[in-house]
């Protein structure tokens, strides 16, 4: 089944649908209100009444004469460029589109080479991903930590397990981050590092928060004191709470374009898991 959307748009209240955009794209095309009417099978005279009846209605040029014939003032070749980037983010990509974690988007980009998947890779937050989601077509969201999915109550699929590593100190003992201070990531699979020290009755602190592990790496190297907890697949640390923050890097289908991948991840993709530095389902 071939389905295309052709919605229209309102411009100041006043609603056109898709006719007046393909017309001034014809005339666009043409420079010339002849040869766009043959363009789309009408006849000049309904083209013609097409525009003046929007330019009444907007109170504006949208095309004008030209020595060539005719042409788009800026105003109707503004209205068509709107117009086009709405329909752009409607029509579905021929590429698989994926969004993932600043950690997840590692193994992401190397399971997309690795099965020879033609895809557009997006590496952002969790909130982010989701927003995209809702925002255009993305058919997979790969997910640092599980809690998100768990959050909005949809299904995902477990494709690796990674932990966390001290950053800053080498800490034998958890009893050793007493009164430390540190770099949080926001939305990280850091809230199990929170939840052992505050269980354990460790005094810490959050003295700063960042968008992403390499801001807070960076920001823990030039500051003497400060300590971060980062994906242990990504970054050299101590293990102290390796046991205790191990945790499951997932995917959410959003389309069934994802299947495929999907299986190449759970199959002979685990080979691809390892090589990126998370450990295997099995």
């Amino acid at each position: 089944m071939d389905i295309r959307p052709l919605p229209g748009m309102e411009v100041d209240g006043h609603e056109f649908d898709h006719r007046l955009f393909e017309t001034l794209k014809a005339i666009s095309e043409t420079f010339s209100q002849r040869r766009a009417s043959r363009m789309l099978g009408v006849t000049p005279q309904v083209l013609n009444r097409r525009v003046l009846r929007a330019e009444s209605l907007l109170n504006m040029k949208l095309v004008r004469r030209s020595g060539a014939g005719s042409e788009l003032t800026p105003e109707g070749s503004e209205l068509l460029r709107l117009y086009e980037r709405q329909m752009n983010l409607l029509e579905p990509s021929d590429r698989i589109m994926v969004a993932a974690g600043y950690t997840s988007s590692v193994l992401a980009e190397l399971v997309l080479e690795a099965s020879g998947t033609e895809g557009s890779l997006f590496s952002s937050s969790a909130a982010d991903s989701f927003h995209l989601a809702g925002k255009s077509h993305l058919d997979m969201i790969f997910l640092d930590d599980p809690i998100h999915a768990y959050r909005r109550d949809l299904d995902f699929v477990p494709v690796a397990y990674d932990h966390l590593v001290l950053v800053g100190m080498d800490a034998g003992d958890v009893t050793e981050l007493e009164g430390a201070s540190f770099v949080e990531v926001a939305d990280s699979p850091q809230r199990l590092a929170w939840e052992v020290l505050s269980d354990t009755g460790i005094d810490f602190r959050i003295v700063k928060t960042v968008r992403s592990p390499l801001q807070a790496y960076r920001l823990v190297e030039r500051t003497p004191g400060l300590l971060t907890f980062l994906s242990g697949s990504q970054f050299e640390g101590s293990g102290v709470l390796s046991d205790e923050t191990r945790h499951v890097i997932s995917l959410v289908r959003c389309d069934d374009r994802a299947d495929s991948l999907v299986d190449f991840i759970l199959g002979d993709g685990q080979e691809t898991v390892a090589e990126a530095g998370f450990e295997p389902l099995q």
